[in-house]
């Protein structure tokens, strides 16, 4: 289904390199479609998938969507001139967080797949709006299913199990106030992809996407070797 959001503009000659997913956080699919169409809003996103599995195409994907706002990947700020955005409706933290339903997910999937048939996207720049806004943003969150979505072609995700080395020279949790940090985690999560300025939020945001189950916002062995693990596979 198609609905023409006006909130676009040129994406002035650059390429399309990066796949952002997003949650509307709003109470239902129908008010975040009105506000993603509002010329007023100023936001919009490529397609919006309901609950149900119902996709809008609300602005072509040639066109810029305004959707990432202040975003950072691997050193770029322009992450809307260079993205595709999918906002998955959800009402977030802020109104209820959920599972996504397996309707839902199974569009997100195939929109994704569809996607990254025609642009060259590399699975680590298959984002969540936190990993790109870590200091605004917290979605698609810690309950989005990304391991199956890596599973089915979608992003990247480490091969379990993903234990942490005997011998890492760090322990269980690393305290965050010293001038150096063993490991030299804060260098390694900037060569993946993440903005350090604030680290405490590029470690939440990692740990939303990539550790699900434990969000402490400290940096410990686990998410060392599960950041090796990824580094291994972008550099593969």
């Amino acid at each position: 289904m198609t609905t023409i959001s006006p909130n676009f503009d040129s994406r002035e000659g650059q390429q399309v390199d990066m796949l952002v997913l997003h949650y509307t956080g709003m109470v239902s699919g129908p008010a975040a479609l009105e506000r993603l169409c509002d010329a007023e809003a100023k936001v919009s996103a490529h397609y919006l998938i309901e609950e149900d599995g119902t996709v809008f195409q609300l602005v072509d994907e040639a066109e810029r969507a305004w959707h990432a706002g202040v975003a950072n990947w691997r050193g770029h700020s322009n992450i809307n001139a260079r993205s595709i955005g999918i906002e998955i409706v959800n009402p977030g933290h802020e109104h209820g967080y959920r599972p996504f339903p397996e309707e839902q997910m199974q569009a997100v999937l195939a929109v994704s797949k569809s996607v990254l048939s025609r642009h060259p996207i590399p699975p680590r720049h298959v984002v969540g709006h936190s990993d790109v806004a870590p200091t605004r943003k917290e979605d698609p969150g810690e309950l989005f299913d990304w391991p199956w979505l890596a599973e089915h072609g979608v992003g990247v995700w480490p091969v379990p199990p993903i234990l942490a080395p005997q011998g890492l020279g760090i322990p269980t949790i690393v305290a965050l106030g010293g001038a150096s940090v063993p490991g030299q985690f804060a260098e390694k999560l900037a060569d993946y992809g993440y903005d350090i300025s604030h680290l405490p939020a590029a470690i939440m945001a990692f740990q939303r996407h990539f550790r699900r189950d434990y969000l402490t916002g400290q940096w410990d062995a686990e998410c060392d070797a599960t950041l090796e693990a990824l580094l291994r596979m972008a550099d593969g």
